[in-house]
């Protein structure tokens, strides 16, 4: 796998975006605008989709950006779930509605992969490579057996 240097590089982070625009387009429709607290409640869990990806991967360790991903995830079902309601509501069409259920099952499907490879990686995350690398290293003068630590 590639290392990725920012979050937005992520395929995961990018189809949560657009999830996520698609998400804001059909609250728009008048008779769901209306519904303000339901439009705010799916709105939320369609940003916290992306915002979890982002904010685990910029702590930088694999065990925090995977419990991230799992969060991610249970936004993910929480949409899913919001699609159902809005479906019943009638405030969005039936082909919407399976196209964006379909989209959010790939995306909660492809968050479990990633989650699974970084599960089997030998990495940490790159917070720990970087104290590894700086940590000092050891130098021992022929004269002289004490170690002086000379940094990385």
């Amino acid at each position: 796998m590639a290392t990725y240097k920012k979050f937005e590089e992520l395929s995961i982070w990018q189809l949560s975006r657009e999830l996520c625009k698609e998400i804001y387009k059909i609250t728009n429709y008048d008779s769901f605008s209306k519904d303000l607290r339901f439009v705010s409640q799916i709105r939320a869990a369609g940003g916290s989709i992306m915002d979890n990806i982002a904010e685990g991967f910029d702590r930088r360790g694999n065990k925090e950006f995977v419990y991230f991903l799992y969060v991610s995830n249970g936004s993910c079902g929480e949409v899913r779930s919001q699609l159902h309601r809005a479906f019943d509501c009638h405030y969005i069409s039936e082909d919407e509605y399976k196209t964006l259920v379909k989209k959010s099952e790939d995306l909660s499907n492809a968050i479990l992969h990633f989650v699974d490879y970084l599960k089997k990686s030998d990495l940490s995350g790159s917070k720990y490579k970087n104290v590894r690398d700086s940590e000092p290293k050891c130098e021992r003068s022929e004269q002289n057996k004490e170690c002086r630590h000379k940094p990385a």
